[in-house]
């Protein structure tokens, strides 16, 4: 587990002795693929780091119609942060994609150890700043751009995610249907 909090904190100068401190935070979990990690109106008790594999956080509305919110790959968190932050109820479920190995953490591990090592908090804020960034383009990108812009976006974000998902998967998290998709994916082929 030593190694793989190493990876986490990339970046983050921490001592061996930092890392053992906050090592009964984190546990290692795997999931197969298709596994729910939280399903929707539940508790929302962690938040995931992706050692491997792919997911994806959706959001199921009235009509019954998934939106993907979020993917996550190797490198990347997820949860759903609206319960982890307001400790509500899930509005989201997360799904693996791919057999998925995670580190999950709780709230109250992840505040005692922001308690104990103040520097681990300044780095969390800084990924969460970044994050909110991303999230914050994507919504205007969303209001703004054509279909085929926000598709030529998200391969030029995330190119290595396609081989991952299905394209309901990424037309859902477009905005589009799949055969927008497959009409624009011709489109830019030409």
């Amino acid at each position: 587990m030593e190694n793989e909090l190493s990876i986490v904190f990339k970046g983050l100068e921490i001592s061996n002795e930092e890392i053992n401190s906050i090592q009964a935070g984190f546990t290692k979990v795997t999931f197969k693929k298709g596994a729910i990690v939280l399903r929707n109106n539940e508790d929302v008790k962690y938040q995931y780091y992706v050692l491997s594999g792919c997911l994806r956080a959706f959001f199921i509305d009235k009509k019954g119609k998934e939106h993907t919110v979020q993917f996550a790959v190797n490198d990347w968190w997820i949860s759903d942060y609206i319960g982890y932050f307001s400790e509500t109820k899930s509005v989201l479920t997360i799904e693996c994609i791919e057999e998925a190995v995670l580190l999950r953490v709780s709230k109250k591990s992840i505040e005692d150890t922001y308690n104990q090592i103040p520097k681990i908090e300044r780095f969390f804020r800084k990924k969460m700043e970044r994050s909110f960034v991303s999230f914050q383009k994507r919504i205007l990108a969303n209001l703004s751009q054509s279909a085929k812009e926000r598709y030529q976006n998200f391969i030029k974000t995330y190119p290595n995610i396609e081989q991952h998902v299905k394209n309901y998967h990424i037309a859902s998290f477009l905005g589009i249907t799949t055969e927008s998709l497959s009409r624009i994916r011709k489109e830019i082929a030409k």
